[in-house]
C-alpha cells in the first residue's frame, strides 16, 4: 500500500514543481527539457568533469557540488597531471522526480553513461584508470532553476549529485 500511495505523492510532487516551472517559463516542456539535458545539459557537465575543466563547471554547478568536483581536479593539476578521459555514450535519461526547494524548483534525473576514466601524468603515464576499460555510470543528478536567469538554457545548475559504477562486459 506504502509503494502506491508513495508513487502518487511522488507523482503530485513532480507536477507541482513543473507548474511552477511553467510559471517562471511558459515555453517550458518536459520532453524537451529531456532531450536538451541528453543533448547539451549532461554532456557539457560530463566533459568538464572528465577533462578538469574548472572555468564551465563553474558556470553549470551550484558552489557544494562545484567544491566536491573541483577539489579532486585541482589535486591532479597541482600534480601536474592531465585527464585523458572520453564520453562514449548518455543513455536512459528520465525524470525521476521534481522538489521544490528554497532554491527553487528541482529536477532529479537519472541517466547511464559509458565513460574511459584516465589520468596521466606528465610524461604521458597512467596514474589512474584504465585507457581499455570502458566504465557504465550511473548517475542520479539535482538540477535547479535558477530563478534569476532569464536565458532558460542557461538557467538549470546542478545542484546534487551522485554516482556509481560498474565494469562494461561487451
Amino acid at each position: 500500500m506504502t509503494d502506491l500511495f508513495g508513487g502518487l505523492f511522488q507523482k503530485t510532487e513532480l507536477s507541482e514543481v513543473l507548474t511552477e516551472i511553467v510559471k517562471m517559463d511558459p515555453s517550458f516542456d518536459k520532453e524537451q527539457f529531456l532531450r536538451e539535458c541528453e543533448l547539451e545539459i549532461i554532456p557539457n557537465i560530463l566533459e568538464a568533469m572528465i577533462r578538469g575543466e574548472l572555468d564551465i563547471l563553474k558556470d553549470w554547478c551550484y558552489e557544494g557540488p562545484y567544491n566536491i568536483l573541483s577539489t579532486p581536479i585541482k589535486q591532479a593539476q597541482t600534480l601536474g597531471y592531465h585527464f585523458d578521459s572520453k564520453i562514449l555514450d548518455i543513455s536512459h535519461v528520465d525524470l525521476a522526480m521534481g522538489k521544490m526547494m528554497e532554491q527553487g524548483p528541482v529536477l532529479v534525473l537519472t541517466f547511464q553513461s559509458q565513460q574511459i576514466l584516465v589520468v596521466r601524468d606528465a610524461k604521458g603515464n597512467v596514474i589512474e584508470g584504465d585507457p581499455e576499460k570502458v566504465l557504465r555510470m550511473n548517475y542520479v543528478w539535482a538540477l535547479c532553476r535558477d530563478q534569476t536567469e532569464l536565458d532558460p538554457k542557461a538557467a538549470w545548475k546542478l545542484i546534487d549529485l551522485s554516482a556509481s559504477s560498474t565494469e562494461q562486459w561487451l
